[in-house]
């Protein structure tokens, strides 16, 4: 037998005898000293939606104070080398699943903290003392590291701490590893930066449209589908439980609203050009769209202002009186003959100017009865009654669909107005969140 098998059986057959549950010092009260450290191998997942972090690691017996592992054993068996002065050494291989908190606020451009805290659960700091093992290299040892796909590490850490708990006077020893990683969001990019970037070009289009074109509706609607498949995906790459939204959530959001409006807007446009008025726009907002915020953006006014409609109307007032008045001093003679006071005598119907000398000139060579007079005289009148009222009705119902009509252009007009708004505020927001989005790309490179 050789000298390694027989002091190997000799020291097996003393643990045996003696029992290895205690601790291996010499003296009663003496402190054993754990030097421990942790070579990371691979970050095997970061389960955001669960919040839990995946390592591959060696590592020595002491357990994670934080784990989310579903197993008891989270260790391989590995075996134990012993030097001659006593002390040991063990290099188990180990898969940790430890709790993260997830800040998703910069998504896909974010960098996560994990942290892994390990310590005796049953020896405090005069017993069992925790020391770094690779205190020069920030508590990790990188040498076998095999590279995510994933994530980046961006800095490593590990920190020695005594705590003095509520339910124990003596000090308790811990070391709490930490990991900053982040994120590669190329993947991102091509199935949410890209499309919405695609979108958000479109949107702008969809505010220069027509208003009462339906073309503008259905384009409008296809977007908001195409933003709300968008925040299903992002969804689904998300912990539910999460303190804060993504930017690019808030903005999937934010584009909803505003496309939301503008098709809004645009069927009460439609509605009244296709249905007639149902309502007057009222003063106050008439007043704000058409004397600010139209002159803001360099709008052309194309409602008529209410002094011209003033001076219309006026107009249209005097004309009628002056013909009911006319009308009414029409003078007869006993020859019951009148003539027109203008060469055209169908101008001169319509105006209701009419008089008797004429007609007598024109009638002078005629001899007609009495009787023949009298009937031609009320057909006479008869008809310019009846021309008379035509007029006034087709007058009437031009009045009123030209009010309509300009009822109508006034809700389009503040359709518009609303529009070029929203195109300024979309163009804003849009430039404002791709340079904190590109800006927060920039500094998770950096």
């Amino acid at each position: 037998m050789s000298k390694e098998k027989e002091l190997i059986r000799r020291l097996i057959k003393d643990y045996e005898q003696i029992g290895k549950m205690g601790r291996p010092i010499a003296e009663e009260n003496g402190t054993l000293t754990v030097s421990y450290g942790l070579s990371l191998i691979q970050i095997l997942d970061l389960d955001e939606r669960n919040q839990v972090l995946s390592t591959n690691v060696w590592a020595t017996y002491v357990s994670i104070n934080y784990g989310a592992d579903t197993r008891l054993e989270e260790r391989r068996d590995a075996l134990i080398v012993v030097e001659h002065d006593g002390s040991v050494v063990w290099i188990p291989q180990a898969i940790f699943k430890s709790s993260c908190p997830i800040d998703i606020k910069k998504f896909p451009f974010d960098v996560q903290t994990c942290k892994m805290k390990f310590g005796s659960w049953t020896y405090d700091g005069s017993k069992l003392d925790l020391q770094l093992l690779y205190e020069t290299t920030s508590g990790f040892e990188f040498s076998d590291y095999i590279k995510s796909n994933e994530w980046d590490i961006v800095s490593s850490s590990a920190v020695r701490t005594v705590m003095i708990y509520t339910c124990c006077p003596e000090p308790y020893v811990d070391l709490t590893f930490t990991l900053k990683i982040r994120r590669q969001a190329a993947f991102y990019n091509y199935i949410l930066i890209l499309p919405c970037i695609l979108l958000s070009s479109v949107t702008m289009v969809l505010f220069w449209l027509p208003p009462e074109s339906p073309a503008k509706m259905q384009l409008g609607m296809n977007i908001f589908v195409a933003f709300f498949v968008l925040l299903l995906l992002l969804a689904e790459s998300t912990p539910p439980a999460a303190s804060s939204i993504p930017l690019i959530g808030a903005y999937y959001c934010l584009n909803m609203i505003m496309i939301t409006l503008s098709t809004f807007f645009s069927a009460v446009v439609v509605n009244l050009y296709f249905h007639g008025a149902r309502s007057v726009l009222p003063d106050s907002i008439r007043k704000i769209m058409t004397q600010y915020v139209a002159r803001i953006f360099c709008m052309h006014d194309q409602v008529v202002d209410p002094q011209t409609k003033h001076q219309t109307e006026s107009k249209h007032g005097i004309v009628l009186n002056n013909r009911d008045k006319v009308h009414s001093e029409l003078p007869h003679d006993t020859t019951g003959y009148f003539e027109m006071q203008t060469d055209d005598p169908c101008k001169g119907l319509l105006n209701g100017n009419v008089s008797v000398s004429k007609m007598e000139q024109n009638n002078q060579d005629t001899s007609t009865p009495a009787n023949e007079t009298n009937r031609i005289n009320s057909q006479l009148e008869k008809d310019v009654k009846e021309i008379k009222s035509f007029m006034k009705t087709v007058m009437d119902k031009t009045a009123k669909k030209e009010a309509t009509e300009k009822i109508a252009r006034e809700w389009k007009f503040v359709s518009l107005i609303l529009d070029r708004l929203f195109f300024f505020m979309y163009l804003l927001i849009t430039v404002v969140s791709f340079l904190t989005i590109f800006d927060f790309a920039l500094f998770a490179e950096n």
